[in-house]
């Protein structure tokens, strides 16, 4: 076995992920073939340049299973069955390899599963991007028995489109993904899930702290569903847990106990500076610069070539429209020692400031 990717790599499944891996491996110099159970998305994927039509014989060097994740061990299985290196991209990875042992024993040490962190509430072939891995960690989960050249030949992958190969077991990527994506999902849903039937006066008074909140549990229901039942013992501990944080809320605010109240809103906010800042590292201290851009053509770029021009970086930002006038709020943050001086310089453009 080859300790080297050199191609030709299969991709199944020509959806946002399959379609975005062919990108990025054809960006790399790569070979790339595609299959899908869906013609329309092969076309559509090979139009976009992501590959060619996977030959009706040969065998990939590797094969990348993008498929849904009720699908995913048996796809593995017969691309194990056909020959070469096997990944899949799935979200959940334990249940996936016990699945392969068990209708692939013979070809196990040739699998190695993986889950790039990166995504988007679109779907399908045309959501695709060469460029969406870029700086994005992609989880290696290898098992006991996997080949050694086979766990390099994937981490190369991950790494030849652009992303950062980080190496864990299945268990403890499911542990993971749990605490930092499928929950927030779950509980984004039952926000959300609030505001159905509410009174449109009520939601009139929408701000970007629900938008926020609430983003998320617009992903697809069919999807998720395979998603959690996949993942389903790390997601309900992660809930009972939160069940009881919940019940203790409820007690502190029936006491009006402000000390555990303020105990309970500083935990969240030690929550927010443990998620890693940009490229991974520590998340910086951010103040924000709240600017009033006029609803126009050109404006939000305008801001933008300011701010480029005045030497402030970026950090974040977030938009929130006024309904009630032709005018968003545009929430610039920055680091915190430049707030300051970037509201000041801002102003001297006939920026108006918000504090």
């Amino acid at each position: 076995m080859s300790d080297h990717l050199l191609g030709p790599v299969h991709v199944v499944g020509a959806g946002l992920l399959g379609t975005s891996v062919g990108l990025a491996a054809r960006r790399a110099g790569l070979e790339v073939w595609l299959s899908d159970r869906s013609p329309e998305h092969v076309r559509t994927a090979v139009g976009l340049g992501a590959g060619d039509p996977a030959p009706a014989s040969g065998v990939a060097q590797l094969t990348v299973v993008a498929v849904p994740p009720d699908h995913v061990a048996e796809v593995v299985a017969d691309a194990l069955r056909r020959g070469g290196v096997v990944t899949d991209v799935a979200s959940v990875k334990s249940g996936v390899l016990d699945d392969v042992r068990r209708l692939a024993p013979g070809g196990v040490q040739r699998y190695v599963g993986s889950h790039p962190m990166a995504g988007s509430e679109r779907s399908g072939p045309l959501a695709g991007s060469e460029a969406l891995f870029d700086g994005r960690p992609w989880a290696v989960t290898p098992h006991p028995d996997a080949d050694p050249a086979a766990v390099a030949l994937v981490e190369e992958l991950t790494r030849r489109c652009g992303a950062e190969s980080l190496r864990m077991s299945a268990l403890d990527h499911d542990r993971a993904v749990a605490r930092t994506s499928h929950l927030p999902h779950l509980l984004a849903v039952l926000t959300a899930g609030q505001l159905a039937g509410v009174e449109p006066a009520e939601l009139s008074l929408s701000g970007q702290g629900v938008r926020d909140v609430t983003r998320i549990a617009g992903g697809d229901p069919a999807l998720w569903r395979q998603i959690l039942r996949a993942n389903r013992p790390a997601v309900t501990d992660l809930l009972r847990q939160v069940s009881d944080d919940l019940v203790r809320l409820v007690g502190v605010l029936d006491a009006a106990d402000d000390d555990a109240l303020g105990q309970i809103l500083e935990r969240g906010v030690a929550g927010t500076r443990a998620i890693p800042g940009k490229h991974g590292g520590p998340s910086l201290p951010t103040r924000p610069v709240y600017v009033a851009v006029p609803d126009h053509p050109g404006e939000l770029a305008r801001l933008f070539a300011d701010v480029g021009e005045i030497g402030v970086n970026i950090e974040d930002l977030r938009i929130d429209h006024d309904p009630g006038r032709p005018v968003g709020l545009v929430e610039l943050l920055v680091a915190d020692e430049a707030a300051e001086p970037l509201r000041t310089a801002l102003e001297a453009r006939d920026w108006t400031t918000h504090r």
